[in-house]
């Protein structure tokens, strides 16, 4: 896409992102501008998970999961897949030893054209409610005139907003990983299964590594590269296979479709949606992709969670600003 194309699309994106389609008082463009402000403009890279690293893959599928959904994923026995690992935040020189949020995102692609995107976050809950709650809380997070974040500030809104406390707690005993080969994935919203007479199925995606799971403390972490995440997925792939299960959780009645902060009860059933194999690793097959996990093949639904709404438009803008080198 060349530049005038790119800020075209941004344009027509942002008065997307501002009409009254969102209910939301808060827009992308105020969240794509509160990240900006956060880690600085990073002109070409993504505005959230900005470092990363690329592979491709090929996804086995479960097809007795077929009954669920008549999406045509589950006529293939495999399809295709770019995966991209990452880390939280907007800039592209996070340091890798510091624990946090790890992302990995997946497109599927099938035969007829159509894609199929999974998205999930190592950590097992948003970090707010709703993208209000979560703008105030990035606001929270901005450093003041010195360059500082004002510890007060963000204990104070963290304590009167509920939502936060989830995520909050997460982080003061989150360990780095050991690698992205043994982190796994919480798709953190709800979406839904249609069947051939348009009943809903409710789930959450789940990813785990088959190698099984390993973090270091901040001791060991403190020891290794700032680039050890990238470097370690590529060594390891030279030498093993590296595959994940992607699962799929299957909520109840009384489990939230809108709230992403609150987890589900992990009694929840669990069921293998299929197995992704990595076939290669640190190519730039990511580069013009966008990773909405509103995409979704015909036989899926995404739910009326106000930060999943939200995802398109804010993706939609970081995509169009990339392109363009913004």
């Amino acid at each position: 896409m060349n530049n005038a194309l790119a800020l075209t699309a941004i344009s027509l994106l942002a008065t997307l992102a501002s009409s009254s389609t969102i209910a939301q008082e808060k827009t992308a463009v105020d969240l794509i501008n509160v990240f900006e402000k956060l880690t600085g403009k990073h002109p070409g890279f993504r505005k959230a998970h900005a470092k990363g690293v690329c592979a491709t893959g090929e996804f086995e599928l479960n097809q007795f999961l077929s009954k669920y959904s008549t999406s045509t994923l589950f006529n293939q026995s495999n399809v295709p897949a770019i995966i991209r690992f990452s880390l939280g935040g907007g800039n592209p020189n996070a340091d890798e030893r510091v624990a946090g949020a790890r992302g990995m995102a997946i497109q599927l692609s099938l035969p007829d054209g159509a894609i199929h995107n999974i998205v999930g976050n190592s950590t097992p809950v948003f970090a707010a409610k709703d993208p209000d709650v979560f703008f105030g809380l990035l606001e929270a997070l901005l450093p003041d005139e010195t360059g500082q974040q004002d510890p007060k500030k963000i204990g104070a809104y963290i304590a009167s907003h509920p939502s936060t406390h989830a995520a909050a707690a997460w982080q003061q005993t989150a360990e780095t990983p050991y690698s992205f080969s043994n982190t796994e994935f919480f798709g953190l919203h709800t979406f839904f299964f249609l069947d051939k007479d348009d009943k809903e199925t409710k789930f959450r995606w789940h990813t785990t590594p088959d190698a099984g799971l390993k973090t270091m403390d901040k001791e060991t972490s403190s020891k290794m590269p700032d680039t050890f995440l990238k470097d370690r997925l590529i060594t390891e792939f030279n030498v093993n296979p590296i595959s994940y299960t992607i699962n799929v959780s299957i909520g109840t009645e009384e489990d939230t479709n809108i709230d992403p902060s609150q987890a589900w009860p992990s009694d929840r059933p669990m069921m293998p949606f299929g197995k992704l194999t990595l076939t290669s690793v640190n190519g730039a097959e990511c580069d013009n992709i966008n990773f909405d996990p509103n995409v979704l093949s015909a036989g899926f639904k995404p739910s009326a969670d106000p930060v999943l709404r939200m995802r398109s438009p804010a993706y939609a803008i970081s995509f169009g600003k990339r392109l363009s080198g913004q």
